[in-house]
């Protein structure tokens, strides 16, 4: 199966969406979508940051503006449900949410949502107190506990996507978290878990998050063509970013 890749150059870091945020003017979006569409991506990642509760239709304007230049299937990106729904009620075909963790909140809310419109849902893999497991045994128990909320929720296995969380390159325990990660995609993407394959996600932005200039992008690179010979199945990246693409390219070439 041909790796999925999600971009995630529509968030509000980037100073182009934080400005059209403040001016609700959609044409610098657009621009960013249409070079998106032209790289081949299967997916745009729509994350309007932090919302204040007057902002939460930041959301909406973001889906609407990008809606109007590509048809290309959107991931509703933010920790809270209720942003999460003022997407949903524009978006013209079924959205990914992103994303449910163990958090109270989190299962109290975003998990009815996703459940009540039948849509995919992101699974973090992140406990109560929106922590990462740092190891593979820490990384399936998660799995295995929001799987179980999920389907008692009324969602079925194939709504769901597992994100293991890969680190920042800052943390004491980088390298083995990664390893983590590459092993737990790989027994969730092989049917080991579940007894049948389930989806995986993986942002490789939060590797240099903040370290751009400290690591190079060929980090990104080597990461993404690891996870996907462990059968990762959506890559959550930076697609205007010349060496990834061309990553991709081989990957799908040779999978």
């Amino acid at each position: 199966m041909p790796l999925s890749i999600a971009a995630d150059n529509l968030h509000a870091l980037n100073p182009v969406v934080a400005k059209a945020l403040l001016t609700l003017e959609p044409h610098p979006l657009q621009e960013l979508a249409r070079r998106i569409e032209q790289t081949g991506a299967n997916l745009i990642d729509i994350n309007p940051g932090f919302l204040a509760p007057r902002h939460l239709d930041r959301m909406a304007f973001m889906v609407e503006a990008v809606q109007e230049v590509t048809d290309i299937r959107l991931i509703l990106d933010s920790p809270n449900a209720r942003v999460l729904a003022r997407g949903l009620e524009v978006c013209r075909r079924p959205p990914i949410l992103n994303a449910c963790t163990l958090e109270d909140d989190k299962l109290r809310e975003i998990l009815p949502l996703a459940a009540a419109h039948r849509t995919d849902l992101v699974l973090l893999l992140l406990d109560a107190r929106s922590f990462p497991a740092t190891s593979l045994e820490g990384k399936i128990t998660l799995a295995l506990e929001l799987r179980e909320l999920s389907l008692a929720a009324g969602l079925k296995d194939e709504h769901l996507i597992y994100d293991p969380v890969l680190p920042n390159l800052t943390w004491p325990d980088a390298w083995e978290q990664t390893r983590a990660v590459v092993k737990t995609v790989r027994l969730l993407s092989g049917g080991e878990v579940f007894q049948t394959p389930a989806r995986t996600m993986a942002g490789l932005s939060n590797l240099r998050s903040g370290l751009r200039h400290t690591y190079p992008a060929r980090v990104e690179e080597a990461a993404l063509g690891v996870l996907a010979g462990a059968g990762l199945q959506i890559a959550l990246l930076d697609v205007l970013q010349p060496g990834l693409r061309e990553t991709v390219k081989i990957i799908n070439q040779v999978a």
